[in-house]
């Protein structure tokens, strides 16, 4: 009898973000959660990100309302300005912290972790996720003229799944909109935990 694994996606917004933008197309997240779906049971799909205050009409704000409407986990605070020591207005932003006690808390619950994030700081949380018996996936790239992923990362990883190679699988239209459609709203969330 074979189990099917249990699976946790850990969504750095700004970093795939980023990723995605240097390789030229942007996410269907409907799409990337069926991609995952195939592949386990997905327990929980957490995106993180900032939000800045003062933009109630942003495209993030639009995604993130959709993404919660949509099977997703979100996760946001809100970004701090800071004046620095020349007078600059700096907006300061990071999720890393969040999405490593979620992470930790939640890996006695999983047996693989799919973290889509390139930053080198999450090669200590990876370390830990593994040993505590967690098969950790990371989603990247480094078909980008600059790799986005940390070496440290990648050789931490149990797999490496570049992100380009997923492009014809969770990539979406360029003339599709993602939005808050009232027909696409649902309450129900992903899992049982």
């Amino acid at each position: 009898m074979s189990t099917v694994d249990k699976i946790a996606l850990f969504i750095d917004g700004a970093n795939l973000h980023v990723t995605c933008k240097a390789l030229g197309f942007d996410i269907d997240y409907r799409r990337l959660l069926g991609e995952f779906q195939s592949r386990g049971t997905v327990l929980r799909a957490f995106y993180y990100t900032t939000i800045i205050e003062e933009q109630e009409c942003s495209s993030i704000r639009s995604l993130v309302d959709w993404l919660d409407y949509n099977g997703y986990t979100v996760v946001t605070k809100p970004t701090k300005e800071i004046i620095d020591a020349s007078g600059c207005r700096k907006v300061k932003g990071n999720m890393d912290i969040e999405l490593a006690v979620d992470a930790m808390e939640f890996a006695e619950h999983i047996d693989q972790m799919v973290l889509f994030s390139g930053d080198g700081d999450f090669r200590s949380l990876v370390e830990a996720v593994q040993r505590r018996g967690v098969r950790v996936t990371v989603v990247s790239t480094i078909a980008s003229q600059r790799p986005m992923i940390a070496a440290e990362l990648r050789r931490q990883a149990d797999v490496f799944i570049e992100l380009a190679q997923l492009k014809l699988k969770v990539g979406r239209d360029p003339s599709d909109r993602l939005g808050p459609r009232q027909d696409e709203r649902r309450s129900s969330k992903i899992g049982v935990l």
